[in-house]
């Protein structure tokens, strides 16, 4: 297998561009990995899928989309994946808004990552729009034990659909095994409070699945939460810590960053909706297994901003503004951990 770090391409047209806060740029080997969460935006093929309410992203819909379109956005989410990696391709990189394994299997082949060998884990979900969670992973660095899909029934309206979340069971390096949860939780659409009760129950959902798994390990859950970690979603029923001095189960990585950063950017405010949550038994592990300096990242490179000409500051640089075509690259910013192993 071949693993090469940057493609000579990518070299070229953008890497002098990745300035971005704190970034560990560093040739990990075998002595770490680095785990990373990107909502990629609405990643549709062209094609119309007659089970799917797809039909803006076709050349007929609303958004007009198109082959071109979409060889610019799978380039861009592969520049992005191959630039949160460093100087080494990133190990483990989870999306959502996939609309099938197969806009994942084209990522793969553009540019800069053709060159590294991935295997994908994706599941097709209910949700209406068609749109699903996923994850590549480098097997030279990564072993998959067992994926399964959880499905989330909402008990007052079994007509509810949604993203189910992705489970994996991951043994890193040859050294531990980490329970691994991709999230992609219902939106705030309607409203936030209109929305809420939907958001708790699938936590509630990843806490009962949790409870049913049998030896459970080290646990990260990431995603997008449409949450923010104060909300009673992962504050109260995840009971995600965000004092990270205090005993819990589990940790919020992005407590740090709250009235500081963001990773989606909404009417002028910014907020913290994609997160990375760890359990205590890797946030505080004794074992050859760590959590790299006990923190969570977002990868916000200059290439994924632009000016805001009307809230001030910067705003993401998307692929559609409404209706509107920009040719950029997410609503999104992507989050990554680094885990290490001593000697």
């Amino acid at each position: 297998m071949k693993f090469f770090f940057l493609s000579v391409i990518f070299l070229g047209s953008t890497f002098l561009a990745v300035s971005q806060d704190n970034f560990n740029d560093s040739y990990r080997g075998d002595k770490g990995i680095r785990i990373g969460f990107y909502n990629v935006e609405n990643l549709f093929d062209t094609e119309d899928d007659p089970v799917k309410r797809d039909d803006e992203f076709t050349e007929s819909g609303d958004k007009h989309w198109n082959k071109r379109k979409y060889i610019i956005k799978i380039n861009q989410v592969g520049k992005v994946t191959t630039a949160v990696g460093g100087w080494e391709a990133v190990e483990i990189m989870a999306f959502c808004e996939l609309e099938n394994r197969r806009v994942l299997e084209d990522v793969l082949k553009t540019e800069s990552m053709r060159d590294t060998d991935y295997e994908i884990v994706h599941f097709e979900s209910p949700d209406r729009r068609g749109i699903d969670v996923g994850f590549i992973y480098r097997p030279d660095k990564v072993t998959l034990l067992h994926s399964e899909a959880i499905p989330i029934v909402f008990p007052w309206d079994e007509n509810y659909k949604t993203r189910d979340i992705l489970f994996a069971r991951l043994v890193v390096l040859n050294a531990d095994t980490i329970d691994f949860y991709v999230n992609h939780w219902p939106s705030r659409w309607r409203g936030q409070l209109e929305t809420e009760e939907s958001r708790m129950h699938v936590a509630k959902t990843l806490l009962q699945h949790r409870d049913t798994v049998s030896n459970p390990q080290k646990l990260i859950a990431l995603g997008d939460f449409n949450d923010s970690p104060i909300d009673k979603s992962i504050k109260d029923v995840f009971k995600a810590e965000m004092d990270t001095s205090k005993p819990a189960d589990y940790y919020n990585l992005m407590h740090p960053y709250l009235d500081k950063r963001g990773t989606n950017k909404f009417q002028g405010e910014w907020s913290i909706i994609d997160q990375i949550i760890v359990s205590n038994s890797l946030f505080n592990s004794t074992t050859r297994m760590q959590l790299k300096e006990k923190k969570a990242n977002i990868f916000n490179a200059n290439f994924l901003l632009e000016p805001d000409p009307k809230y001030e500051g910067m705003q993401l640089n998307r692929t559609y503004l409404g209706m509107r075509y920009k040719g950029g690259y997410s609503d999104h910013l992507p989050v990554y951990v680094d885990l290490s192993i001593l000697d």
